[in-house]
């Protein structure tokens, strides 16, 4: 049976994320049935991370096998026909080998997180951002995430119900750019890393917001990871901010 990947893209907020559930909307469940639509049965795919509900994606990749051949190009606009009008696309389609993985294959997870900075409520950015009131300090926001960066033990920056071996993890890159958002002035975090912990993402990002708006000198935050301990943790941030932004692999399948 030959195999498929699929770089995918969504609006997170109508899901429970993207895993299938018994009885609430998910991306996975939407792809697999669109995928019904063109060979009948049950598919089963495999994603490269799985988003929790309200996070979007640019850059999700999910592997799958078909009982035929596909031209990628025609698989992707098949699918993207019977995903509408729900807010996932399908933005590239390729044929891969029979043991590849999207999950296991991959060795690099990014993702981007978006705070807007404005007292005025969002419209246009509405559910695709966090938004605080004041503006932040980005300063001493950089001087507190250079100590996340490398490996370290992330038990405070992990969820409780996280179900990963180890709270273990080394985090490659958190840049923090100023940017000048079509809605105002925005953080933008750019976090880089294999694989993250459940959470792990929001928990350094709400972290970090607190050192900005001065409640947390950047000193707390490596003082904080070496208590491993999650009650040592800043507030979690709400997910509407984060996305997913890309997956890196050995080689790029979609070239």
């Amino acid at each position: 049976m030959p195999r498929y990947a699929l770089k995918i893209e969504y609006h997170g907020a109508p899901f429970a994320g993207w895993q299938r559930q018994a009885d609430q909307p998910s991306v996975q469940g939407a792809v697999e049935a669109a995928l019904a639509r063109l060979e009948p049965g049950e598919h089963r795919i495999a994603a490269a991370g799985r988003t929790d509900a309200g996070v979007h994606a640019t850059g999700q990749v999910a592997s799958f096998d078909l009982a035929k051949g596909w031209d990628p190009f025609r698989l992707s606009e098949a699918l993207n026909y019977h995903l509408k009008p729900q807010p996932v696309a399908v933005v590239a389609a390729a044929r891969v080998a029979d043991d590849w993985h999207a999950r296991f294959t991959a060795v690099e997870r990014r993702y981007v997180f978006r705070l807007l900075m404005r007292r005025a409520p969002a419209t246009h950015d509405a559910g695709l951002v966090w938004q605080v009131k004041q503006p932040l300090d980005v300063a001493p926001m950089r001087e507190a995430a250079a100590h996340l960066i490398g490996k370290h033990d992330f038990t405070t920056f992990r969820s409780s119900i996280c179900q990963a071996a180890s709270p273990v993890k080394t985090l490659d890159e958190i840049t923090i750019e100023e940017v000048a958002g079509f809605s105002g002035p925005e953080l933008r975090f750019f976090l880089r890393a294999r694989s993250f912990l459940h959470n792990q993402v929001r928990s350094i990002v709400g972290t970090l917001e607190r050192v900005g708006a001065g409640a947390w000198a950047p000193g707390d935050v490596k003082t904080a990871r070496e208590a491993a301990d999650r009650a040592s943790c800043g507030p979690v941030c709400p997910p509407q901010g984060l996305y997913l932004a890309g997956v890196g692999y050995p080689e790029d399948p979609f070239g």
